[in-house]
């Protein structure tokens, strides 16, 4: 099987999950620029792969009762990685995951205020299932490419964000600081671009946008929802150290409480249309699908920033943009991110295969790699690049590579059959198959060794059997794997 597709094989790492040979093979010739279309414009793919769980040519998920995405959070995190593995909309869940961890949310707090069911909600809840607002997660695949000026205004009225920053609290009597702190350092303009005097101006900004508990008598039915409450409300002016309006006014002006509102949409959208916002989104995106071995060219980040902001904030153009640029298509910049564990195990996953396995047989092993899909650490998110990486998360990363590898074997050993005249057929039909980073001779000869360890190579289907799925299981778990 020779590898004539790189160039998509490095679009799908970088802007999905990598691809399933299936996925790849029905892609056929496109060309990078076909592939992006294809990739960007996912509107025009079905949307309909919620409805593919439970059925048996895909990936299996374990239900401990009934299986409910929408209430519990270990079925919220299977969904979400069957989605990962299956969606026609790739692009869509990798930017739902780069939202995630820029508008970082975890469950743990949620459920210690409001409990499990509600927490999981807030999180995960597909609008319409149940009673209640859309999950954060239905929030960040919704506006995925749109416009981050308009996504900032639902997440400061997002339930779930209300509680995790204590936007619930804030009043004009004693103004809570925590989400006007963190709309400002870490979702948008950034630390250097505001003072302490900013901070505590926001917080009077956000006063009133509070939350409610619209009780239905059973939990699955009650639900949380954002409202606006005017006598909480601060209606005096507030001033900041930057420009709020066009005219160059740092001043909110004191408006009618019950226009109170407004002060925060007219504060959100000096925050997203802020030069440093701009610079700030292209520098994460820069790390997210060109490279975080170095800093961003910055060409690439005045460029990004540019049609970031020219296009009102919108999304789409941007990530068109970076997909399309020059950094981003270098062949010297492939293989040259670290991969997040829950990149690296659902492409495994995708490329290994998965007749047989559960989704929830990888919630464990991720934990161990260090990430718990809606748990990230903090409000910073997880420590991204090297950060994953320590002795432990790579023995994690190894130790899932032989879990896949051994529930495949019997669909591997049938594949291999392809390249059993040889070792040297079998390592080339497994890594076209498996999109590692080149081999070095040595690495290379170590694979050939293994094959031909315990007796002469006949290819035998018992043979297959054995070294398939240990050559597998060397591969996923190498080091050449671990980078997208």
């Amino acid at each position: 099987m020779a590898r004539t597709q790189l160039h998509l094989e490095h679009l799908l790492r970088r802007g999905g999950f990598g691809a399933s040979p299936g996925e790849l093979a029905a892609l056929g010739d496109m060309s990078m620029s076909q592939g992006i279309s294809h990739l960007v414009n996912y509107e025009d793919c079905p949307g309909d792969v919620d409805s593919k769980i439970g059925l048996p040519s895909f990936v299996s998920v374990t239900a401990r009762g009934a299986f409910s995405a929408n209430t519990l959070i270990e079925d919220a995190r299977q969904r979400w990685l069957f989605r990962m593995i299956h969606s026609e909309r790739p692009l869509q869940e990798k930017m739902a995951l780069f939202w995630h961890n820029h508008f970082a949310t975890a469950y743990s707090k949620l459920a210690g205020t409001v409990g499990a069911v509600q927490g999981t909600k807030m999180l995960a809840l597909v609008e319409g299932q149940l009673p209640g607002p859309r999950g954060q997660l239905e929030l960040f695949r919704a506006f995925a490419l749109g416009s981050f000026r308009d996504l900032l205004i639902e997440v400061a009225k997002d339930p779930a964000m209300l509680v995790w920053l204590d936007g619930r609290l804030n009043t004009r009597q004693r103004p809570q600081e925590n989400f006007g702190r963190e709309i400002m350092e870490l979702f948008t303009v950034g630390l250097g671009n505001y003072v302490e005097e900013d901070v505590y101006a926001a917080a009077r900004v956000f006063s009133g946008w509070n939350l409610r508990l619209v009780n239905r008598g059973v939990d699955v039915e009650n639900y949380y929802e954002f409202q606006y409450i005017p006598n909480n409300h601060d209606a005096t002016a507030k001033t900041f150290t930057f420009p709020i309006y066009a005219n160059g006014s740092p001043t909110i002006p004191a408006r009618a409480a019950a226009d109170g509102m407004q002060d925060g949409i007219d504060f959100i959208t000096a925050l997203a249309t802020h030069p440093a916002t701009a610079a700030r989104i292209a520098r994460k995106l820069w790390s997210f699908f060109v490279t975080d071995a170095f800093d961003p060219d910055p060409d690439f980040v005045r460029g990004a920033a540019s049609i970031y902001l020219t296009n009102q904030t919108r999304m789409e153009p941007v990530v068109r943009y970076v997909l399309q640029s020059r950094w981003f298509q270098n062949p010297g910049n492939w293989f040259s991110r670290y991969s997040w564990p829950v990149e690296f195990a659902v492409r495994a996953v995708k490329e290994v295969g998965y007749t047989g396995f559960s989704v929830d047989n990888m919630r464990a092993p991720l934990a161990a790699m260090g990430q718990v899909l809606f748990e990230p650490p903090d409000v910073n998110g997880w420590e991204l690049g090297k950060g994953w990486f320590s002795t432990g998360a790579m023995l994690a990363r190894m130790n899932f590579a032989s879990q896949i590898a051994a529930n495949q074997r019997f669909n591997l050993a049938s594949a291999a059959v392809e390249g059993k005249d040889s070792p040297e057929k079998l390592v080339a039909f497994f890594l076209a198959r498996l999109s590692a980073a080149p081999f070095d001779d040595g690495p290379m000869d170590e694979l050939h060794a293994y094959l031909r360890a315990g007796g002469a190579w006949t290819g035998s289907t018992a043979q297959l059997q054995t070294k398939a799925a240990g050559l597998s299981r060397l591969i996923v778990g190498s080091a050449e794997y671990q980078l997208v």
